[in-house]
């Protein structure tokens, strides 16, 4: 003891794990807990409405309309969300999009009470569902920076990343037990929006959040003023950018049911569920992630070995190892998508927060979309390795190639950015 080295360890493991300094914050704290309840109902309606769907057509291609009917209300409302928080009280907003949110789920566990048997009808819900859950994302990621200081954005991200992860595998095991049991629909549904509760309590106590300065009507006009700043800024530009590419290139899911079927024999669960993992493990020790400077760096090395990891695994047969590796690519990710939320919370002025935090909620919404769509016809067209792999080594030379080329996003130091409001953190 004498020596100093428990004190030493206890020190580094501290700052190697998660960084909760900003759930002493109540207002935080409330919407950290309420958002990650409510995930864990979301993702279960979202497993159960393809199976729920292919049971009543026993069509893919109906079950594929439900990512379709989906994409455009998120590009749409996503869009257009931003630009109204801006312009309005971000929490009337956020609760009044939870509110519709919370609805449909209500609306989809009528639909299973009274045995309706309506593809269209779920299709429906699904893209109203979709709408509303882009306009609260938005708000969500714009309310962040107001709610802790600058200095704990970085860990409040984390937070939240990895509470979503936890609800992305534990979702699906809850919505596979239950919509195997007669009545499993409804009992999905229901749990679904019991859990949402704790999303709607969190949003009704939020403090007001009026707009940074006064502005005019929301519409294309102030949609395109935000589209022309984000042009402007190239580090920004970049940090999206990176994404795309990550997500476009070097996402694998939509190959998962085949790679379980002739390179590993099985396991498509553990594929699946893998990348989850490996994002909430490194929530767990996401302690240093607030501590780096040269956050455009990070962004990068992190989609890097994302896309690494993601290429090693469509090159081996064993299903331990690729497992292996798509956690590895999960806490790659989650490290990646820290940085990238923060570089946004903390570059934009908040009068402009909503409208780039929707273009962040399109791309973010939109990539992995994308990906799935590129990955099924270059595997139709090539090889499955080609697909999953090559695919993703082209990601990282186009990753290393662009961030080395944007020099003020290569050399972006997040202690040198000046601070883009002046509003101080609610604690209420």
């Amino acid at each position: 003891m004498t020596d100093g080295k428990p004190t030493g360890l206890r020190n580094r493991l501290r700052h190697a794990v998660a960084d909760t300094r900003p759930l002493r914050i109540p207002a935080f704290r409330r919407t950290f807990l309420g958002q990650g309840t409510a995930t864990v109902g979301m993702v279960m309606t979202s497993v159960a409405v393809p199976v729920q769907l292919y049971g009543l057509t026993g069509s893919s291609f109906v079950v594929g309309l439900a990512g379709l009917v989906g994409l455009v209300p998120i590009v749409v409302f996503g869009l257009y969300g931003g630009a109204v928080a801006d312009v309005v009280d971000r929490r009337k907003l956020y609760l009044g999009s939870a509110l519709l949110t919370w609805a449909v789920t209500l609306a989809l566990l009528v639909h299973s009470v009274l045995d309706r048997h309506s593809p269209a009808l779920l299709l429906g819900l699904m893209a109203v569902q979709s709408g509303g859950f882009a306009v609260s994302s938005s708000v969500r990621g714009a309310i962040v920076p107001r709610l802790v200081p600058a200095s704990q954005i970085p860990a409040a991200n984390a937070l939240n990343y990895a509470i979503g992860d936890v609800g992305q595998v534990l979702g699906p095991l809850i919505a596979g037990a239950l919509v195997g049991l007669p009545g499993g629909f409804t009992y999905t549904y229901a749990a679904d929006a019991v859990l949402f509760t704790a999303a709607l309590y969190a949003a009704f106590r939020l403090p007001s959040f009026p707009a940074a300065e006064p502005a005019g009507r929301p519409g294309l006009r102030s949609v395109f003023e935000g589209l022309r700043f984000l042009r402007t800024k190239p580090v920004l530009m970049m940090s999206f950018a990176v994404d795309v590419a990550a997500m476009a290139l070097a996402t694998p899911q939509a190959l998962f049911p085949q790679a379980a079927a002739t390179q590993f024999h099985g396991g498509v669960g553990p594929l699946y569920s893998a990348i989850a993992i490996g994002s909430v493990l490194a929530g767990l020790f996401s302690g240093w992630i607030g501590r780096v400077r040269r956050q455009g760096v990070a962004l990068a090395f992190a989609v890097v070995v994302w896309a690494a990891a993601i290429a090693v695994a469509g090159f081996v047969h064993d299903l331990r190892a690729a497992v292996a590796l798509l956690v590895l690519a999960g806490a790659a990710d989650l490290v990646s998508a820290v940085y990238r939320q923060t570089i946004l919370q903390s570059y934009v002025p908040d009068r402009m927060r909503g409208r780039l935090q929707g273009v962040y909620t399109v791309i973010v919404s939109g990539g992995p979309r994308l990906g799935d769509l590129r990955a099924g016809a270059m595997a139709a067209a090539t090889t499955l390795t080609i697909a999953w792999s090559g695919a993703a080594l082209v990601c990282i030379a186009l990753v290393l190639l662009g961030a080395v080329s944007v020099r003020s996003f290569w050399r972006y130091d997040s202690t040198l950015t000046p601070p883009p409001s002046s509003e101080p953190p609610s604690r209420v």
